[in-house]
């Protein structure tokens, strides 16, 4: 996969850059902080709490063997990241999607989608899916403004009422 260059993500004038993940123990000790600070915020908000900020150098370095990671720079930086995973049927599932917070609404989110969609093209996938807890509302509207459509609802283990939904993007 090439190198994303896009602009936004923090300062006025600064650059992201999007490239697959090495999976170095310094990057992946970076991945963890990233995602572990970016979901700190719903961590007592949101119920069930968010397991991703239990993530560890050994869960990260697994999910890397398993799926593929993309990981946004900013002045040398990791400033966002996300996962790609193939599904039976030929989604390609988005999973722990991370923006640091002092780089929000800067282009990082859209520079990651944008990369995670050139990736799962290339993986020959027909679609992108994704999970999306009903209670934030900003990622939900995030995410519809780059084309993703709301499905199904699910509710986590233990719960008798929806607690995420399911988004969906065509890229065929």
């Amino acid at each position: 996969m090439a190198k994303t260059r896009q602009g936004g993500g923090g300062a006025p004038g600064s650059g992201v850059t999007v490239r697959p993940m090495r999976g170095d123990s310094a990057e992946i000790a970076a991945v963890v902080a990233l995602i572990r600070g970016a979901f700190a915020e719903y961590d007592g908000r949101l119920d069930p709490p968010p397991s991703a900020v239990r993530e560890t150098a050994e869960s990260i370095a697994a999910l890397l063997g398993r799926e593929h990671g993309l990981v946004a720079e900013a002045g040398g930086a990791a400033v966002g990241c996300l996962f790609l995973q193939r599904r039976e049927g030929g989604d390609i599932y988005v999973g722990r999607v991370a923006v640091a917070r002092e780089h929000r609404r800067g282009g990082v989110g859209r520079a990651l989608m944008a990369a995670a969609e050139a990736e799962a093209r290339r993986l020959g996938g027909a679609r992108l899916t994704l999970g999306v807890r009903l209670a934030l509302d900003s990622n939900r509207r995030f995410f519809r403004s780059l084309g993703f459509t709301e499905g199904a609802l699910h509710a986590h283990p233990g719960y008798d009422r929806p607690t995420w939904a399911e988004m969906t993007k065509a890229i065929g």
